[in-house]
């Protein structure tokens, strides 16, 4: 165990409450603090990375819209109109909004884009080898700079319509499962709809033969360019000690993709909230984490991320406040076996 993480839980002990009272707020606070180093966790300064991408497998029917829908969301976000920029605004969040693989192009996006929307899965692979990689250079460097900058955690989240499907094809590689075990209805198929998915993801890792052993080659052969950069950040944090907010189902699929690469990616990985999509539980189940938001949830875009950060804000400033045990005169509680 890390002594910072024991050093922070620690101090919540020394805090005049029940102990273990905040529940899966103060284990945040603790993990967040071991991430950064430090029994003073700092979150002040936050940055949300939204990864914009198309994925061919579309084409299948696996979804009710197409990439259209895609451009029409990032533009909101662009111009600072979509749900994640109405929540950040009042989460005191920066949002960057990074097109890495959109079939449109967007004013007001960083471009990092490597290809105008991935191939379809179920024909061939999604991405070459060359462009994942790119996809993955690309959160990396973002999370990075922010870094760099002076920002001390990271959410990360997406916009891509058909990720869902990816993102259920990936963890049924990684996690040996099922795609009926793994796949929801996305944005709301029909019980026709969804047999269509799961047989499309069955084709795709038959057509492709993903290597489980090697989450990039899953991620270029049925993933999608968002879950690449997703992926970057992720593997980047370890080293930056930094923080990363998972949002639901697809960032979920970048973090075990991260942690079969990285084991030590997950001490940095902040769950929000359990998504809807039954990939989600399974993800967070294999990874070991507990997400505090339990608001069936299955917006995307970083929202669930940005959400949990003024419930950890409050929960900081219990946790930093002179409200202890010595401070009102009372013995601690104490651990009782």
């Amino acid at each position: 165990m890390s002594p910072v993480l024991e050093e922070c839980r620690n101090h919540w002990n020394q805090v005049a409450k029940p102990l273990h009272s905040l529940g899966l707020l103060e284990e945040l606070v603790a993990k967040i603090g071991a991430a950064q180093g430090t029994v003073h966790p700092d979150i002040s300064r936050r940055k949300a990375f939204i990864f914009c991408a198309d994925n061919g497998v579309v084409d299948q029917g696996v979804s009710q819209s197409d990439h259209t829908v895609t451009t029409a969301v990032v533009r909101s976000m662009a111009a600072g109109n979509s749900n994640v920029n109405i929540l950040a605004r009042k989460a005191d969040t920066e949002v960057e909004i990074y097109d890495v693989g959109m079939v449109d192009d967007v004013p007001g996006t960083i471009s990092r884009k490597l290809c105008h929307g991935t191939r379809n899965f179920a024909k061939e692979p999604a991405m070459t080898r060359q462009e994942t990689e790119a996809a993955i250079e690309a959160g990396r460097k973002a999370v990075e700079k922010a870094k760099s900058d002076g920002y001390n955690i990271a959410v990360i989240g997406e916009m891509g319509i058909g990720n869902t499907t990816t993102a259920a094809a990936l963890l049924s590689v990684l996690l040996d499962r099922e795609p009926e075990e793994l796949c929801g209805r996305g944005s709301g198929l029909s019980d026709a709809g969804l047999k269509n998915k799961i047989e499309t993801i069955k084709r795709g890792i038959s057509t492709t033969h993903p290597d489980p052993h090697n989450p990039a080659d899953v991620i270029s052969k049925v993933g999608g360019a968002d879950i690449a950069a997703m992926y970057g950040v992720l593997l980047a944090a370890p080293r930056l000690k930094i923080p990363v907010v998972l949002d639901g189902l697809v960032s979920a699929a970048a973090a075990v993709a991260a942690w079969k690469k990285d084991p030590s990616t997950k001490e940095y990985m902040i769950p929000s909230h359990q998504g809807r999509e039954p990939g989600c539980s399974a993800a967070f189940d294999t990874l070991g984490l507990k997400a505090p938001i339990q608001a069936d949830m299955a917006l995307g875009e970083g929202t669930g991320g940005i959400m949990l950060l003024p419930m950890l804000d409050m929960a900081l400033a219990i946790y930093n406040s002179s409200h202890s045990f010595k401070e009102i005169g009372i013995e601690p509680y104490r651990e009782q076996k």
